[in-house]
């Protein structure tokens, strides 16, 4: 062998292998003393570490250690965790919570079951809650103008609708802006 020893040979010889490949190692070792000297470091370095008094940790140590450790717990998992705590541990109160949860999800299926065939009368609701909701809109909007801007803005918003309530929003921002960089430009003039 021309070479030194590499670390994971020289582990080798230091825990006693033996076999096919450990006999040219050994010879090695017998020829060359860099290598002697690295093995009986290595020797002398693990019988210094068998010599270390033995520490055991605390008997909360684990519990102290893995309390700062965040655990990523699925939420599938969580779930079903929270459900469990709610179901109790005596079998009657099993039963008792195994009929309520059956009775609720009974009256839920009727209920879903019923909305689904008046799906029609749910789409009336809906549609009238958001016509109102957008009479209430406008009307408050037109109050508003009708206070900022006079009765003609009022009734041109009420006679257009939101479309001609988008236009005027958009054109007091656009007013609001313009008005802004006027406003700065001659802040700046002044300066100079």
């Amino acid at each position: 062998m021309d070479r030194h020893l590499l670390p994971s040979e020289i582990d080798l010889l230091l825990d006693g292998e033996v076999g096919f490949g450990t006999s040219p190692l050994k010879t090695h070792i017998r020829k060359c003393s860099t290598c002697r000297g690295e093995l009986e470091e290595a020797r002398a370095t693990v019988r210094a570490l068998e010599h270390l008094p033995h520490l055991a940790p605390t008997p909360l140590f684990a519990e102290r250690v893995l309390s700062r450790v965040n655990i990523f717990v699925p939420w599938h998992v969580a779930a079903l965790d929270t459900l469990r705590g709610f179901v109790p541990s005596s079998r009657g109160g099993r039963v008792a919570f195994g009929v309520g949860a059956g009775s609720l999800a009974a009256v839920m299926s009727v209920l879903v079951l019923w909305i689904a065939l008046r799906f029609d009368a749910v789409l009336f609701a809906v549609g009238m809650l958001a016509d109102r909701m957008r009479a209430g809109l406008l009307d408050a909007a037109g109050t508003l103008l009708a206070g900022a801007l006079g009765d003609s803005a009022y009734t041109l918003v009420r006679s257009s609708g939101l479309l001609g309530l988008g236009v005027l929003t958009l054109a007091l921002v656009a007013a609001a802006l313009l008005a802004a960089t006027l406003l700065r430009t001659i802040a700046v003039h002044r300066r100079r």
